[in-house]
């Protein structure tokens, strides 16, 4: 039993809204300190992501638990209007996962954050995580790619294979 009336749960649920949340900030506060510079709801692209970093063809979603379906124990579903939020959230996940593929065909790499990564036990680690993994998607991307030599027959040979020379004295 839902221990707010309609009216006050009405009121509650029509505050919540889809940016500019705690979570977001803290990722966007970590991420500024440590240099990265990113643009927030980019309008431009498939499923105005919570953070898009430019430079790094990064897009981050921060999601809460909750609204997006997350399989870790902050997740429950309310026990009134089952139907309903079931079927809300497994669009809120479908819709997800055809963002991130219409992102990922035009060369966008996709992060997900999620909210119960970023409780003050676990914060510190998934942070530097997504730092880290940023940094390594920017060098795979930027890596020096040098063209793959023909192999002929000895591997092994380094320079001019030596030759016989038969040396004959001039009398």
């Amino acid at each position: 039993m839902d221990k707010f009336s309609p009216q006050q749960r009405s009121r509650i649920m029509a505050a919540v809204h889809s940016d500019g949340t705690r979570p977001e900030i803290v990722v966007r506060h970590y991420l500024w300190q440590h240099g990265f510079r990113y643009r927030v709801n980019h309008r431009r692209l498939p499923g105005h992501p919570d953070i898009v970093l430019r430079r790094y063809r990064t897009c981050i979603f921060v999601n809460g638990c909750f609204w997006h379906g997350h399989d870790c124990g902050a997740f429950r579903l309310p026990k009134t209007h089952t139907n309903f939020w079931q079927n809300k959230i497994e669009r809120n996940r479908q819709r997800d996962k055809e963002v991130q593929r219409r992102l990922a065909t035009m060369g966008w790499h996709c992060i997900t954050v999620w909210e119960c990564q970023l409780s003050k036990a676990v914060r510190q680690h998934t942070l530097e995580s997504l730092a880290f993994t940023i940094n390594h998607l920017y060098l795979a991307d930027h890596a020096a790619r040098y063209p793959q030599l023909e192999e002929e027959g000895n591997i092994d040979m380094a320079a001019e294979p030596i030759a016989v020379h038969v040396t004959e004295r001039v009398k």
